[in-house]
């Protein structure tokens, strides 16, 4: 069962904002833990003190803190979600904690970044896009374009396949939505068929931009975890990433050069930018007059 705690804050400002990738400068977190489970989730690792990562704890005074600071005079720069844990997981559909952070930030008029592995980002669509009148981005996450695979390795997230018609729909509401393609897993991921087919299904889908990175990192705490659940599902696995990479922190994807040469190759082809466009370079969206 979740418990309800009590937080000290709820933004965070990033040590070095905005970050080069999503532009976020605030960081929110509006719970501790995650339902997604994902086994190679980097908030395992002990750096982060979360403790058991399965163990949700929802911040109850969250509200509260998030309106207070949005009334300090704080610089107007991007607020992300979903850097701790995901701010759609399943607990979200009842507590709709995420909903109601993101009408306060709307009332206020930040601009926002969204990251998350679930289709439950669609029903939110409408303060999302009232958000984007000034900037609102969708990255979603996805690490393969086989669901059979991604409920080993993503087990209480949505299926890739949801996740590409959830993606889908944010497009056709001009919603700027694209996605993380990351961790790429060694011996998993890494493999030409599993990089096209996410490119070619987020062309068809209509993504504005595709995030790659050719790897995985591992700290103390997520490389044990990890390793188990290799053992689990892909026996054989463990023994190789112990080999190849100990306890290096970052582990490259299997001929990862190569690789990302090919999703460059790919991604140029298709017209599909490799970065995203960052509230301090996008210009605001005009809306219809009678939209």
């Amino acid at each position: 069962m979740p418990e309800y705690i009590e937080s000290k804050s709820i933004l965070s400002r990033l040590k070095d904002a905005p970050d080069p990738y999503f532009g976020i400068t605030y960081s929110m977190n509006l719970y501790r833990g995650c339902q997604h489970q994902c086994i190679y989730c980097d908030s395992r690792s002990k750096v982060y003190g979360v403790g058991d990562l399965a163990n949700i704890r929802i911040k109850k005074n969250a509200l509260g803190l998030l309106v207070k600071a949005l009334t300090r005079n704080l610089i107007k720069a991007t607020i992300g979600t979903g850097s701790m844990n995901d701010p759609y997981m399943p607990i979200e559909k009842s507590e709709e904690l995420t909903r109601k952070a993101l009408e306060k930030i709307a009332i206020r008029h930040f601009p926002v970044h969204i990251i998350t592995k679930s289709d439950l980002v669609i029903r939110d669509i409408d303060i999302i896009k009232d958000i984007g009148k000034l900037y609102a981005a969708v990255s979603v996450t996805i690490t393969t374009a086989d669901d059979e695979l991604s409920k080993k390795i993503e087990p209480g997230a949505t299926v890739s396949s949801k996740r590409f018609k959830a993606l889908e729909q944010l497009a056709k509401l001009k919603i700027y939505s694209g996605i993380v393609l990351t961790p790429v897993l060694p011996y998993l991921t890494d493999n030409e068929e599993n990089i096209r087919g996410i490119v070619q299904r987020a062309k068809d889908a209509g993504v504005s931009y595709i995030i790659c990175w050719m790897g995985i990192t591992q700290r103390e705490g997520q490389r044990e975890y990890f390793h188990s659940k290799l053992d689990e599902h892909f026996p054989g696995i463990r023994q190789k990433y112990e080999q190849q990479f100990g306890n290096n922190y970052e582990c490259a994807a299997n001929d990862s050069e190569r690789l990302y040469n090919k999703y460059l190759e790919l991604m140029l082809k298709l017209n599909i930018p490799t970065q995203m466009e960052h509230f301090t370079d996008r210009k605001p969206v005009q809306l219809d007059l009678f939209e």
